[in-house]
């Protein structure tokens, strides 16, 4: 091992024998954790070939389980993100692109931090189960069309140690691991397409245009050697997506979305994404055409229905999509207001985030409890314009001490005389 950290830390390239023999020590803990943090920290400073990054992702991955879903008739799609605030994308999406006929298996995480996670905003729905058994999920996927649950079985076990240790190492922030690692997971899910969601601007991981891109190009790279049909669009973070930030409050403007009337930027984010993953699953020939059988999907009411379909398949409550004061609310509603008017110049993704989490609706460690009612409602979007004493946002919480969220809201709005607003969609990396 001491030769391996040798010839990373002199901007060697690494053989797959190299790189296998690595993960293998990973996984039998046979190689000691400072030995494994001396490695990370030469590829953080030394960075990895295409073709490094394609091998250590498939070692990661083979480390542990993989699904097949060969049973599954179709091309099978898949979306992953890179994680955001307010980024419900997933869950009209899939419904959206299932409605169509193509096969959508989506294994989802859960949040952590001020970024939330898939599977706790589908948790806000009474009775909603998102541990299913491989056959289970390879059934429903079969007879509903579309799937989102948590990881099955052990998937990708040494990335999980390596995980750990970055994060104590201060090498997570390195586009050789992050994209092994988010790839070693989704190659595991056994899915025949992939787009990702890659998050760039201030409340991105991502903070800048040109990290953003050279993560987006090792996603695709990795997926495209690995025998993945794999797109990557890089999209806005510098405000929060939609309106509404929270697990019930976006289940509810999932819902708004699915029956036509959701926010803009939302919708625009969903036929994106979604065009690329309905020319790559074959119903369209045409983005403009991917497009279009989207919409219809929104106005035929067939994705509502599939939403629908799935939160049944899982034991959740149907209702909620008519009903969704079946689902947790805050107790009190309070407005935040403009304290000068002008035009909003900047709106923290991060502190809507945070101030979100401050609330409980997210979680500081793995193990804490989740507010589902809790989260913020925004009224206004960068660039918009406000007057003073107007509501800008609406906070939903269950205490009735709100200073320090009130804080934490005041320092992430800026109104000035004039903004500008970036656009939502920056650039597709195929």
């Amino acid at each position: 091992m001491v030769e391996v950290i040798d010839h990373k830390r002199q901007g060697q390239v690494l053989t797959p024998a190299e790189i296998n023999f690595f993960v293998e020590g990973v996984v039998t803990h046979t190689i000691p954790d400072y030995q494994i943090s001396a490695l990370l920290m030469a590829i953080y400073f030394q960075g990895m070939t295409s073709e490094e990054q394609t091998t250590l992702t498939m070692a990661m991955m083979n480390s542990g389980d993989h699904l097949d879903l060969s049973a599954i008739p179709g091309v099978k799609v898949d979306k992953h993100s890179t994680g955001g605030v307010g980024d419900k994308t997933s869950l009209p999406l899939a419904a959206m692109v299932a409605a169509l006929g193509i096969p959508v298996p989506m294994i989802s995480g859960r949040g952590l931090g001020h970024t939330g996670g898939t599977l706790d905003k589908l948790e806000a729905i009474p009775g909603f189960q998102v541990a299913r058994s491989e056959a289970a999920f390879i059934n429903q996927v079969k007879t509903t069309g579309v799937a989102i649950i948590g990881a099955t079985g052990e998937v990708a076990p040494a990335d999980k140690r390596i995980y750990a240790l970055r994060d104590v190492t201060d090498t997570v922030d390195s586009i050789p691991l992050i994209a092994s690692s988010i790839m070693s997971k989704k190659i595991a899910s056994g899915t025949d397409a992939l787009v990702i969601d890659v998050k760039t601007g201030a409340g991105a991981f991502m903070k800048d245009e040109s990290a953003a891109k050279e993560l987006a190009t090792a996603l695709v790279q990795i997926g495209r050697q690995a025998g993945l049909v794999c797109k990557a669009i890089i999209s806005d973070m510098n405000q929060p997506l939609g309106n509404k930030v929270g697990n019930t409050l976006e289940i509810e403007e999932t819902l708004d979305l699915l029956k036509g009337h959701g926010p803009a930027d939302l919708l625009e984010l969903v036929l994106t994404l979604g065009s690329h993953m309905v020319v790559m699953g074959g119903k369209a020939t045409t983005l403009a055409q991917g497009r279009e059988m989207l919409a219809a999907t929104l106005t035929d009411g067939s994705a509502l229905a599939k939403f629908k379909a799935m939160i049944e398949a899982q034991g959740g409550n149907g209702q909620v999509v008519t009903d969704y004061a079946l689902m947790p609310h805050a107790k009190y509603q309070v407005s935040f207001f403009a304290p000068q008017s002008g035009v909003i110049t900047s709106l923290s993704a991060d502190g809507i985030g945070i101030a979100a989490l401050m609330l409980g609706g997210g979680r500081q460690k793995a193990d804490d409890q989740l507010d589902y009612g809790v989260g913020i409602e925004l009224h206004k979007k960068l660039g918009d314009e406000v007057k003073a004493g107007e509501p800008l946002l609406t906070i939903h919480a269950n205490q009735t001490d709100l200073t320090e969220v009130k804080a934490r809201l005041a320092a992430s709005i800026t109104i000035g005389s004039a903004a500008t607003v970036p656009p939502l969609i920056h650039q597709v990396i195929e």
